[in-house]
């Protein structure tokens, strides 16, 4: 299983979402996320 980049927990059993950024003209996921909240946590952290 997949880990959340946020909170550690497993993802698949959740309603997953996946960040993909260009890495050297790649599209490269780097981060995974068990749900928006996660996602928005993450989003708001400072740094």
């Amino acid at each position: 299983m997949t880990d959340c980049t946020y909170c550690g927990a497993p993802v698949e059993p959740h309603d997953p979402v996946y960040v993909d950024e260009l890495v050297d003209g790649e599209r490269t996921t780097t981060g995974r996320f068990c749900n928006y909240a996660c996602l928005t946590a993450t989003s708001r952290r400072p740094g």
